[in-house]
Order: C-alpha cells, then structure tokens, then sequence
C-alpha cells in the first residue's frame, strides 16, 4: 500500500520522533553503547536539540546569560554528569564560588543552577562529537503505523530548513539507508523500522480560560499574551508610557517575568504598576506531613526543582515504580503544585515593591475578563478567596474588579496530549493510552503501551508521559534516566551493547578527550 501511494520507503532499525532535547538525550546514549549512525534516524522540525527550548526559555525570560531550573549534575551533553555544570563553570571561569555553592546547598547556598547559554553550548558540543546531524532530517512526522509484518512505518513530511531546497523537490540517494540526507522527490517518505521513540515536548502553550475567552471573543491578543509566547512588545509599550501590568501565576516563570519588569522600571526609571493575582495564596511552610513540606512565603510555595530531588534517585523514585493508578494520581497530586525557587534578588525587589505601593497582590478566581473603559486595557472580575489569609475587599456578591492595560499569563505550558496532531493520532489508531493523570501510558522501561508490533515497539520520553512510573519525566535529569532506561531495554533485545562498567568508563574517558564514540 504504501509502495502503490508512491511513497519511498527507508529502511533503519531506530527513528526518534521530535529532534529536541528527548531525541538527542536517546541519540547520545545509543552512540555511547555502539550503535552506528547508519542505524538510527532523528525526525523533525528542529535544525539543534535545544532549538525550541531555548525559544521558549528565552520568550520567558531567561535568556543565555541567565541560569535554567535545573540542578549541576542535570547534564544532557554528558550522561555521566562528571564534570557537572558548577565544575566546568568553575574551570573556565577560574573561581571556586560554583564548587563553594554545590558544596553547601541547599542549607548555606540556593541550589546551583547552570546558565542557559553554558547547556546550549555543551549540547552543540555533544551534538558535534557523537555525530547527531548526521542522522538529522527535518520534516515533520504526520503518523505511525504498526507494520503487518512487525515494526512501524513513520511519516515524514520532509522540508529542507536552511538549504533553499523546497519539500518535494530534491532527489532521493538510494544508495544509503537514510537517502539524501536533504530531503527525497515525493512529499511523503515513510522510515520502516523496529523501534520508534516519541519525545515531541510540550503538547501546546495552555491559556486559562477567562484569557482564552477573551481572545476569542474580542479578537485581541495584544492585551492578554502567554509568558511563553512573544511579548516584548508588552515591555516595549510599557517603556513608552505608564501602564500597570497583572501577573497570573506562580512558578518560576511568573518570578523571571516580574524581574524583568522591575529591571526596566529600575533601569530606565518607569512608572509600571503591577497587580499580582494568585489563585491559592502562601503565607507559610505547607505540606502533609514533616517529611513533605515546601516553604511557603508572600503568596509563593519555594522549592528548588519542580520536583523533590529524591524522584530521581531515591525513595520516591522507588516508591513511584511501585504504585498504580489512582494511587499514583494521587501521589502525583501530593508532589505536585506550582512552586518556584529561592532567588533572593527578586524577592528583594518583591518586598521593595510592597513597600513603595507599585506591586499590589489579590487573591482569587478570575472569572471573566472584559475590555476595560473605552476599549483601553482590561477589566478582571475576580471572586474571592474566603480563605486567604490577606484582607481583601469585595463586593456583596463576593466579587471584585481589577483593572490591568496589560495580562500576562505564566500559568503553564501544558496543553491536553490530544492538542499534538501525532499524539492524537498514536490515541486513536496506534493502540497508545492514557495514564491516570491524563497524558501518555508508558510502562517502567518508557514502552508506549498498547502500541508493540510484533517484534517492534515505541517508546516515549519527555512531558506528553507525566504520570507514568517515573515522575521526573520534564526535566534535563529525566530526559537521561528515560534515555539510560529505553537503551537498557534495547541491549536486551540485542540493538545495542550493555552499558558495562568497563565500556562506560572507556566511553568517559573519550568524552572528557573529546574524541568522538567507539
């Protein structure tokens, strides 16, 4: 059938679906235990790993120069984490203030964290050592389909990103396994293979609903804009004239994107006001018992990572590939919840701004959102929050209005697993399921269940697999242990060799030379 759609086939053991960071970290690792470029493909829109990553932390505030939430050892260049972030800052930059931090975090320190610019760079690095590009092509994958006789076909629809060469046009090189690496005659290719990795990243950028109302109604997405979108233009027009900005949100995005608004109302003596809303406010250390406890303060719920450490490597992780379904909902529910980390200078400017009257905070459930007096800004009606433990005034109906020119919403990033055309499809007609918080079943060894195909099998990595028996799963950390975990479980099936001692202490030795895998 798909020879009679016209449609060339390519043959190749590996394809990993998405050509961020989740492909590379897998990528990495299968050339670590052996496997020849020849046998793995890598599809999707992204030319480098850490293209959408960094478009997104750079829209939220955190350019290269400014450090990630993520902990020294999180390493996706090196999957040994030795030389870790904070050794390798401390070497270039001949100072010991990154040893003297890890040294004594968290009880004398904040945790560490790495600048954005150093991942990115020690990821291209990586890319250039083990060979990633050559494996690369970009396109973007419409579907997967189980094969009669076993395996999977994948569907690209190639592009040619940076070549000039549009899809469709090229010419196919039937010599090699992969094909011309820049694209083939047809619109479609289809990549036959046994083994399938899905590491897609987020779904969709998720808008509440009040925000998500507004724009689709009143037709105007300069007033309410996502902190994961563009927005400069908000910080533009607030250099232009006074206006007052409201935050919704808690986690480490809302902090970065209030930083950024006093920066500029400090450096270049503005007049912005912010009115902060939260939806659950924090006045103190919460959690259910002693030994699950966060800090909480001024409305914020503090922890270093979105995650205890201990999901990576200790009880909690243990204690995870134990539980099942609505067990693991619920303590997944008991974990979860927006917090942020500890970041002194932003906390000074937030009491600052207290003090002198410009950051004003509220507390409570936005129910509708309306253009404000002749078209200008907005108006949020909020209800109250009965239980928050700052005096608020309302009206009798338990209501209040907050006026704002300007709505940034740091919510979130998640979006529904169904928003992503390929997931959607895996749901519908691959055999993939849902897991008890909502996004896709993976087993302990990170297979998509439901999906095998005789001796074949897909397996998932990154966000879009929250829920599964390892929390972890959107983080640097957890892209490797989801790695380390699907290439143990293809050198059982013979794909590749074991990650023996000897071998990964021969293949560290090459890293820290920079010689490239053998």
């Amino acid at each position: 059938m798909v020879e009679q759609a016209g449609i060339p086939v390519v043959d190749v053991p590996f394809v990993t679906v998405g050509s961020g960071i989740g492909s590379f970290v897998t990528v990495d690792y299968l050339r670590v235990c052996g496997v020849p470029l020849d046998q793995i493909v890598v599809l999707g829109p992204q030319d480098v790993p850490w293209h959408s990553y960094e478009y997104l932390t750079r829209v939220s505030q955190i350019p290269r120069t400014e450090r990630l939430r993520s902990d020294s050892a999180s390493t996706p260049d090196n999957i040994w984490g030795f030389p870790s972030y904070a050794v390798r800052e401390a070497w270039a930059d001949k100072s010991l203030k990154p040893l003297w931090n890890v040294g004594t975090e968290p009880i004398f320190s904040n945790y560490y964290t790495p600048r954005a610019g150093h991942a990115f760079e020690s990821m291209e690095a990586e890319c250039n050592r083990i060979g990633y590009l050559q494996c690369l092509r970009l396109g973007q994958v419409r579907m997967i389909r189980r094969r009669a006789g076993g395996g999977y076909y994948t569907i690209l629809t190639p592009q040619a990103a940076g070549t000039g060469v549009a899809p469709g046009t090229a010419t196919p090189n039937h010599g090699g396994a992969h094909g011309d690496p820049q694209q083939y005659a047809t619109k479609r290719v289809a990549f036959r293979s046994q083994w399938v990795h899905v590491a897609i990243g987020y779904p969709g950028i998720k808008l509440l609903p009040d925000l998500q109302a507004f724009r689709e109604k009143y037709r105007d997405a300069s007033k309410v804009v996502n902190a994961y979108e563009p927005h400069e233009t908000v910080y533009q027009a607030l250099q232009r004239r006074p206006g007052t900005v409201m935050i919704r949100g808690a986690g480490i995005v809302a902090s970065r994107v209030l930083q950024r608004l006093i920066d500029d109302r400090d450096a270049l003596g503005l007049q912005t006001q912010i009115v902060h809303l939260f939806r659950t406010y924090v006045d103190k250390p919460h959690g259910p018992h002693i030994f699950m406890r966060r800090k909480g303060k001024d409305g914020w719920a503090y922890q270093g990572f979105n995650y205890p450490k201990s999901v990576w490597g200790g009880q909690l992780k243990a204690r995870m590939r134990r539980l099942e379904g609505h067990e693991r909902a619920a303590a997944y529910k008991q974990m979860g919840g927006t917090n942020t980390p500890v970041r002194k200078d932003w906390q000074e400017q937030l009491k600052r701004g207290r003090r002198e009257g410009w950051y004003r905070v509220a507390v409570g459930k936005a129910e509708s959102l309306v253009p404000g007096p002749g078209g200008q800004g907005v108006v949020a009606t909020v209800r109250v929050d009965p239980h928050a433990s700052i005096t608020q005034d309302a009206r009798p109906d338990g209501t209040f209005e907050l006026y704002a020119d300007y709505v940034i919403d740091c919510t979130g990033l998640e979006a529904d697993v169904r928003e992503h055309r390929l997931l959607a499809d895996l749901l519908d007609h691959t055999g993939a399921g849902i897991n008890p918080v909502g996004r896709m079943d993976v087993g302990r060894d990170f297979e998509l269940l439901g999906c095998r195909s005789g001796n074949g099998k897909i397996y998932a990595s990154g966000s879009a697999t929250l829920g599964g028996y390892f929390p972890g799963v959107d983080t640097f950390l957890g892209l490797q242990i989801a790695g380390l975990e699907i290439v143990d479980d293809l050198a059982r099936q013979g794909f590749c060799k074991k990650l023996t001692p000897w071998r990964s202490t021969r293949q560290w030795w090459r890293w820290v030379r920079g010689k490239g895998v053998d």
